[in-house]
């Protein structure tokens, strides 16, 4: 019953207006206003230092030297194995069966 009462009174136009215009209603929302643009600031602080720090150059760099060799791995196609390495494999294979 409580809930039913608030609820059709907040579908009423002129009462929502007059809580907006209310001092607590516009401070809660001013405080909400700072408290989002501060985390803003400070995510916006936090992901520029990262963008910056060394450790995302390296990870760079080395995701680039990976990528480009695979892609001369692609070029030069499949390498066979020499037959010593493949028999050593199979040997150890049959040993663990």
């Amino acid at each position: 019953m409580l809930s039913r009462m608030l609820f059709s009174l907040l579908n009423k136009l002129h009462v929502v207006e007059k809580l907006a215009e209310s001092r607590p209603i516009r401070r809660a929302a001013q405080i909400t206003a700072y408290a989002i643009t501060k985390a803003q600031l400070a995510g916006r602080d936090a992901s520029e230092r990262v963008m910056r720090s060394q450790t995302l150059r390296r990870l760079r760099k080395v995701r680039k030297t990976f990528v480009n060799e695979v892609k001369e791995g692609w070029k030069d196609g499949p390498v066979s194995l020499p037959k010593y390495v493949y028999r050593k494999t199979n040997r150890q294979i049959g040993k663990q069966n």
